[in-house]
């Protein structure tokens, strides 16, 4: 293994310059002959420059006016969330449990053989639901690789196909590239969706058991947003996530989420809420107010597990209420989207002004957006993300540990000085890029005091930064 392998799971890209590769790298010489721990020594102790540089710098982005930070899916795999780009083996064993408690020994539930020859049409191979129970049930199944279909193209063709019934029928045949044809039932395809949601959102009570201390870096990065001065705009925290993770982490710090729904008893979305904000008055006879410090703005652009319907009336026009905890309620229509049909979907209410305020974000002016375990399969998200980058004063961070969508490599090849791609499983999964990257501002603000004080003490001649600051103090 050569000697610069190590250093292969840290990229920091800005524009065309890779930091890792133009800094690190060529301090270690590939010759037997030169001293390997003192080149690897050397390249350690400048690539901990380079994050400590990378981190001030970010720290400069987060005292911008606009910050806003859009989070995907890979923020939650630590806590036990579950990927959508195939059919996630902890959903299909659920799904069989399902079906199983009902009919162990007799014959197997129509919905659930739906399931799989839906999956079978989309995929090309054959899958059959007495082969699947046999190989999930093993003891070695980790050694069971998942079925290679996205689960929101799955769930798209579910809701296309009813869709298609209609009110009127009660069936709709579909003819295969083979010349073979599948039937679909209304009533066994309805049952089959609400079995994949309702077993989804059981999945998504996160974090799952075992995972419970990957809370605490949620609450990490939401301590670390709130650092920002209280001068600024609110952060605005954009979620494709239907898990709860970001609010209990904000609960656990004691942080207020503006999430657009107000309420006691029921909470009601009301998108006018995130134009409120908080303040209290000082004890001082000044009259004077102080404002809150501990607010943020949340938007789940694809829904939440604790989303509900009801009927649409004066009280509540948009017809959707949120429940307090993580409640499972299997008998109302969960408002968790992660596929019906992508752009129409996002045009629907309550998601049109979820969108709607996500595009104004990130079109203001000095505005910064960070998308941490965001893949790019959202077409109706990156078109918001190239009309930004339409705005010279735009600066976009993508954090992944593996990009490789298109979107991605477009950017790369731009070069573009505004567009940041930090990667690497040693730098940019959530979990690292909170802890290596994402700086806590008031912490170097101290740090930056005591190297001032101790600079001045060390060189009294050279002490202007210790005099500028106490006046500015005074």
């Amino acid at each position: 293994m050569s000697k610069k392998d190590q250093f292969k799971e840290y990229r920091i890209q800005i524009g065309h310059d890779e930091l890792i590769e133009s800094k690190v790298l060529p301090l270690i010489v590939d010759n037997p002959e030169s001293p390997e721990q003192e080149d690897i020594d050397k390249a350690n102790k400048k690539l901990q420059e380079v994050l400590k540089e990378t981190r001030v710098r970010i720290g400069t982005l987060l005292k911008t006016d606009n910050v806003s930070f859009l989070i995907g899916a890979g923020a939650s795999i630590d806590a036990g969330g579950v990927s959508l780009a195939t059919i996630p083996k902890s959903l299909e064993q659920a799904l069989i449990a399902d079906a199983e408690k009902k009919s162990p020994k007799s014959e197997a539930e129509p919905w659930i053989e739906l399931f799989y020859q839906i999956v079978s049409s989309l995929s090309g191979q054959v899958f059959t639901y007495e082969s699947r129970k046999s190989s999930l049930l093993q003891d070695n199944d980790k050694d069971i690789p998942s079925i290679k279909v996205n689960l929101e193209d799955y769930l798209s063709h579910l809701h296309m196909w009813l869709a298609g019934i209609g009110s009127l029928g009660t069936s709709i045949h579909i003819i295969r590239d083979d010349g073979s044809e599948l039937q679909l039932e209304k009533t066994t395809l309805e049952t089959l969706v609400k079995k994949v949601t309702s077993c989804l959102s059981n999945l998504l009570d996160l974090p799952r058991a075992g995972c419970k201390n990957q809370l605490g870096v949620h609450r990490k990065f939401i301590k670390k947003i709130l650092t920002r001065p209280l001068n600024l705009r609110r952060a605005n925290l954009f979620s494709l996530n239907y898990d709860t993770l970001i609010e209990q982490g904000a609960d656990a710090e004691g942080a207020f989420l503006v999430d657009g729904f107000i309420g006691t008893l029921r909470r009601v979305f009301r998108p006018e809420s995130y134009d409120l904000d908080f303040y209290f008055p000082a004890q001082t006879t000044e009259g004077r107010v102080h404002r809150f410090d501990r607010a943020l703005h949340l938007y789940k652009l694809h829904g939440s597990i604790n989303w509900h319907r009801t009927d649409q009336g004066w009280e509540n026009p948009y017809g959707l209420y949120a429940t307090f905890f993580n409640q499972k309620s299997q008998d109302d229509d969960v408002l968790i989207y992660p596929s019906p049909l992508k752009y129409g979907q996002a045009l629907g209410l309550p998601y049109s002004e979820l969108f709607r305020r996500f595009g104004n974000a990130v079109a203001q002016p000095q505005s910064v957006l960070f998308t941490i375990g965001y893949g790019f399969g959202d077409e109706h998200v990156n078109a918001l993300i190239r009309q930004a980058l339409a705005i010279p004063s735009f600066t976009l961070i993508v954090v992944d540990p593996d990009p490789n969508s298109v979107f991605v490599k477009e950017l790369r090849v731009l070069g573009d000085e505004r567009i940041w791609i930090v990667s690497g499983w040693l730098l940019a999964t959530f979990e690292l890029f909170v802890s290596k990257l994402l700086p806590d501002l008031r912490e170097e603000e101290i740090e930056s005091k005591v190297m001032k004080t101790y600079r001045a003490l060390a060189f009294p001649g050279h002490n202007e930064d210790v005099v500028v600051e106490n006046s500015n103090d005074e």
